[in-house]
């Protein structure tokens, strides 16, 4: 790019020393972690959520997915808002509106205004990461710089595994519309501290021309494809018209994108970025492997609660554990990047990712808690070698003043992939469990002895013939949607180990101490 990046600036002021670097590695990381909880504390409170505002868990996704889309159009626009406002301006009022927003998603009366108020939420948080990082690196010498990184990326890492737990806990004990409040203290004290610390260290600013038809054309392609995602089962996909509309809308809209962004001067997306083959191959395995990664966190409490009768904090306390191994290995790795080759970095992640999936794929409706933990504590070693290793390789061979587009680029790739992996994986989920269903009830008739035995005995135990059926129907639903999540498990499994010759399209990055250029190296 010809315009000077929003980050390079910074690392004009001196690296911060003690309490101050203390306090503004703490308020930042505090908002970031904010941020990420926020993208995985509803997973556990979806029924909650659906039973209270008189929706099912399906629709209920959408406080999720809404969330995740509305974000990944805004991260793209924080290099253009950086040199607009200053990137201490930007980021404390992207804090501000966040709190702002959770206060608003508490006290959201319907489903309806729940979802307007986490596209809200999804809006303000954009610039949040990138620009925690930017401004973390300012804090550091460039010495440090490797060393800051892993501890962003451990609250990356920390985040997730805590919002289904903290979002449990809460739900069970308080009421979900919590899980949205608890925001409020934490972010008001990070945006305190933040200003506090860095007002002084601002970053120059002038005017730039936004790009407001690649920004339009974003806004459609995304969301008519999001909308399609998320309305498809429910609407029967390409038997409906509405489907088949918004499906046309996403690929006219995209085509129409790319075109203008490939040839627009000041573009909204660098999409050029895509000419680098490491950024190329590193963009695609981290948002391919981030999406199957996140769907399946989706996936596994809706199982657990719908259908192995967790209350929302066990199924918290069956996910928890990923943060263990995530929390040792992150450091090691982090100041092992620059050493070891990160494609066999990654590659260890995409084999341990699959091993955990395949392990999921044999659960049973009699599978116990210790046996459901287990493969979550091998996925944090996982966790620990993907996003720093991937992140390396993205961001290798490029200048320090295209950095700040490519990390928001592959920001905004990644984030739309979890996105559409929660809606793809709950899809998959209930579609390969109508398929279940129908085979298991093809013997389910009178003139079977082993289902008239099932009748007799329940109804031995006093049900009449219709509590008989409804509790059959019932074990049925249970077996049809734990073999559907199997298949989802397994699936994703063979998809990991797809991506491992593709992480090897890429070359090595060159070994090189860490420094300003390696921002955004643990999105």
């Amino acid at each position: 790019m010809s315009q000077p990046s929003p980050a390079a600036p910074p690392m004009a002021h001196p690296p911060l020393t003690g309490r101050s670097l203390a306090l503004g590695t703490l308020a930042l990381s505090l908002a970031t972690f904010m941020n990420v909880l926020d993208s995985s504390i509803a997973n556990v409170s979806l029924p909650a959520i659906a039973g209270d505002l008189g929706v099912s868990p399906t629709q209920g996704t959408w406080v999720i997915t809404s969330f995740g889309v509305a974000n990944a159009i805004s991260v793209p626009l924080t290099g253009w808002l950086t040199q607009r406002f200053g990137a201490v301006r930007l980021f404390t009022a992207s804090v501000l509106l966040f709190v702002l927003a959770s206060w608003l998603c508490g006290f959201a009366p319907s489903l309806e205004w729940l979802i307007a108020f986490r596209v809200l939420q999804g809006l303000v948080a954009g610039p949040m990461i990138p620009l925690s990082q930017t401004l973390l690196l300012q804090s550091y010498p460039p010495a440090k710089a490797g060393t800051a990184l892993a501890l962003w990326a451990m609250t990356t890492l920390v985040a997730p595994v805590t919002g289904p737990l903290l979002g449990g806990w809460i739900t069970d004990n308080v009421s979900w519309p919590w899980i949205f409040y608890i925001n409020v203290p934490v972010g008001l004290g990070a945006a305190l501290v933040t200003w506090r610390i860095y007002a002084q260290r601002e970053t120059p600013t002038r005017k730039l021309p936004i790009d407001t038809v690649g920004l339009a054309l974003l806004v459609l392609w995304v969301g008519a494809l999001q909308l399609m995602l998320d309305k498809g089962k429910e609407l029967e996909w390409f038997e409906s018209s509405q489907i088949v509309i918004l499906g046309l809308v996403a690929l006219v809209s995209f085509l129409a994108f790319l075109a203008w962004e490939l040839t627009a001067e000041h573009p909204v997306v660098e999409l050029r970025l895509f000419a680098t083959r490491n950024f190329a191959v590193g963009a695609l395995a981290l948002s391919v492997g981030y999406g199957l990664f996140f769907g399946n966190v989706v996936l596994l409490p809706l199982w657990l609660q719908q259908y192995m009768s967790y209350t929302a904090s066990a199924a918290g306390m069956a996910i928890a554990p990923v943060g263990l191994l995530a929390i040792l290995l992150s450091p090691i790795v982090g100041k092992n990047v620059a050493k070891v080759d990160p494609r066999k970095m990654a590659t260890v992640s995409f084999l341990v990712f699959a091993l955990v999936l395949w392990m999921r794929s044999r659960f049973n409706t009699l599978a116990d808690f210790d046996t459901i933990m287990v493969p979550t504590i091998i996925q944090g070693a996982a966790l620990a070698c993907f996003f720093i290793p991937l992140s390396a390789i993205t961001l290798s061979g490029l200048s320090p003043d295209r950095i700040p587009s490519a990390s928001g680029l592959s920001n905004f790739v990644r984030i739309t992939a979890g996105a559409m992996g929660t809606s793809v994986v709950t899809t998959l989920w209930d579609d390969r469990a109508t398929m279940h269903h129908a085979h298991l009830t093809e013997h389910i008739t009178r003139t079977d002895p082993g289902a008239m035995s099932a009748f007799d005995t329940l109804m031995a135990q006093g049900l009449s013939f219709e509590q008989a059926a409804a509790q059959v129907t019932r074990l049925i639903d249970q077996q049809a949607f734990t073999r559907s999540a199997n298949d989802v498990f397994l699936a994703s499994a063979v998809l990991f180990v797809c991506l491992i010759p593709l992480v090897w399209m890429a070359s090595r990055p060159r070994p090189r101490m860490a420094g300003p250029s390696d921002a955004g190296g643990a999105h």
